[in-house]
C-alpha cells in the first residue's frame, strides 16, 4: 500500500476524533465520513507511522446505522462530523469511548456507567454560533464554518445543528454588510475590519444578542444599522461590537462595546436567572447542561449543611443552583470578567451564601486552606494541574464531582486521585451535549475512602 493507492476495507471502529477506523493488510487506516458497518473503497492521502489517511471514494454496503445527513453542507463543512450516523447509534458510541478510555488510560473496569443523559433533540440545539466572515471571489459577503482541515468558508444561510431562531438572520446580516461597505479582514495581509459574526440566544427567554468582532472600532453608520437591526428582529436585545484588532486566531477581544440595547441577554436556567455577555462561556446546549446539572443535584443529595467548591466555575453556572441547596459555596475562576459577572448573577438572583475568587485554581485552591464537603471540577479539555490534584488529596473533601469534556485526561487525573486508594471512583455519568459531533461530556464521582 502506498499513497494513492485504492483499497476496500471494512470500517470496525472509530477514533476519538469520530474518524472510521478499518485495515488493509494489517495496516491500521482513518477514514472521515464513514460509521462502523460501512465497507468502502477509499484513496490513501497520506501514509504515517503507525496509520494511513484515507478518503472515502465509494460506499461498496452501507452500515445500518449509516442515514442522509440532514445537512446540505455536511460533507464539507468542518463544524460536524456525524451528520451521516444515525443519532441513537451515535449515543451508543460515546457511551462505550467513555468506559474505553477510562479503563484504557485510568485503569478502571467495572465502574457502573449511567445511560448517557441527551439534550431534548439533537438538531438546533446550540444557544451560540460564532461565525468567520469572509468574501467569495467576485466580493460577496460569506459567513459559515471552515471546509476542514482548511481556512476556507463554508458559505451558510442556516445551520441544523444551532438554535433555528437565528437562521433567519445569517442571510440578511450577510447583505447589510455588503450594503454597508464594511470591509472583512483578512488573516493574510491583516487589513480589513470584520472578523466574526457572533450571536447568542436564550433558550428559555428566546433574547438573542448579536455581536460583530471587528479590528476597527470606528464602523461607519453601526449605530443606525444597529437601530435598524433592533427594529426588524423583535426577540433581539442587544447589539454590541468587540474590538480585536490582535494578529491571533483567537475569535473575541478583550473589549466589547454596546452600540444599541443590552450589553447582555437574559436567560433561565435551573430555575435562576443569568445574564449572558457575548464573550460569556455558557454551555452550548442548554437542556443537556440542565440535565447534568440535576443528575449532580440528585447525586449529593445536599441537606443545606455542606460547604461547595465549585473550581472553574465560570460565570456560576452551576455555583449558584448549587448553592441553594448548600450552607455556603465558594467559586474560583481564572477570567476577572467571568467572575464579576457571577457575583452580579448571584445579587440577581438573591443568593447571598456564595463568595467568588478571580484566578487559577492552582494558585487559590492552596491559599484557601478550608475544609469543603463537595468539590466541582470543571477544567478546560487539558485537565487539571497536577498542583490541583495534590491539594485536593490534602484536603480531602468527602466527595468531587469532575465535570470533563475531555475523556482521555479525565480517566488521567481520576487514575491519579485514586492511586493510593483515598478515592474511590463510583460512578459516571456521559452527556451527549454536542449530537452531530464525537465530543462527549462526562461526569465523574468520587467519594473519600481513607482519610
Amino acid at each position: 500500500m502506498q499513497q494513492g493507492s485504492l483499497v476496500e476495507i471494512e470500517i470496525t471502529d472509530l477514533n476519538h476524533t469520530g474518524e472510521g477506523v478499518g485495515r488493509f493488510e494489517g495496516q491500521v487506516i482513518f477514514v472521515p465520513d464513514t460509521v462502523i458497518g460501512d465497507r468502502i473503497s477509499a484513496r490513501i492521502l497520506h501514509l504515517k507511522r503507525h496509520h494511513a489517511e484515507g478518503k472515502i471514494q465509494k460506499i461498496i454496503q452501507a452500515s445500518p446505522y449509516r442515514i442522509r445527513p440532514r445537512c446540505i453542507v455536511a460533507d464539507k463543512c468542518g463544524g460536524c462530523q456525524w451528520h451521516h450516523i444515525d443519532d441513537h447509534y451515535q449515543s451508543q458510541i460515546k457511551h462505550y469511548q467513555v468506559i474505553e478510555t477510562l479503563k484504557r488510560i485510568g485503569g478502571f473496569s467495572d465502574i457502573e456507567t449511567l445511560p448517557i443523559l441527551t439534550g431534548t433533540s439533537s438538531l438546533g440545539y446550540r444557544n451560540k454560533a460564532t461565525y468567520p466572515l469572509g468574501q467569495s471571489t467576485n466580493g460577496n459577503i460569506q459567513t459559515g464554518y471552515y471546509r476542514r482541515q482548511s481556512h476556507h468558508i463554508i458559505n451558510l444561510n442556516q445551520c441544523p445543528v444551532q438554535d433555528p431562531d437565528l437562521n433567519p438572520l445569517l442571510a440578511e446580516i450577510k447583505q447589510d454588510i455588503q450594503e454597508r461597505g464594511w470591509t472583512i479582514y483578512n488573516e493574510t495581509t491583516h487589513q480589513g475590519q470584520l472578523r466574526h459574526l457572533a450571536l447568542r440566544i436564550g433558550r428559555k427567554t428566546r433574547e438573542i444578542l448579536l455581536t460583530l468582532i471587528t479590528t476597527d472600532t470606528q464602523l461607519s453608520g453601526i449605530e443606525e444599522q444597529a437601530d435598524i437591526w433592533l427594529q426588524r428582529y423583535s426577540n433581539l436585545v442587544g447589539v454590541t461590537l468587540n474590538y480585536n484588532p490582535k494578529k491571533t486566531n483567537v475569535i473575541f477581544g478583550d473589549k466589547t462595546h454596546t452600540i444599541a440595547g443590552l450589553p447582555y441577554l437574559r436567560e433561565n436556567f435551573a430555575g435562576l436567572t443569568y445574564h449572558l455577555r457575548p464573550e460569556t462561556f455558557f454551555q452550548v446546549n442548554t437542556e443537556a447542561a440542565e440535565a447534568v446539572l440535576g443528575v449532580i443535584l440528585e447525586k449529593l443529595a445536599l441537606n443545606g449543611s455542606q460547604r461547595i467548591l465549585d473550581a472553574y466555575c465560570g460565570i456560576g453556572t452551576f455555583t449558584l443552583p448549587l448553592a441553594q441547596h448548600a450552607f455556603e459555596a465558594v467559586g474560583i475562576e481564572v477570567q476577572k470578567s467571568a467572575i464579576e459577572q457571577a457575583t452580579e448573577n448571584a445579587k440577581l438572583n438573591g443568593i447571598d451564601n456564595v463568595s467568588f475568587f478571580a484566578g487559577t485554581v492552582e494558585t487559590i485552591l492552596p491559599e484557601i486552606q478550608e475544609q469543603f464537603d463537595v468539590v466541582i471540577l470543571d477544567p478546560p479539555r487539558k485537565g487539571c494541574d497536577r498542583t490541583v490534584l495534590d491539594t485536593l488529596l490534602s484536603l480531602q473533601p468527602s466527595r468531587i464531582v469532575y465535570v470533563s469534556c475531555q475523556a482521555a485526561t479525565l480517566a488521567r487525573d481520576l487514575k491519579y486521585l485514586c492511586q493510593e486508594g483515598k478515592y474511590q471512583l463510583t460512578f459516571v455519568q456521559p452527556a451527549d451535549f454536542f449530537p452531530q459531533t464525537p465530543h462527549v461530556e462526562c461526569v465523574a464521582f468520587l467519594s473519600l475512602v481513607h482519610a
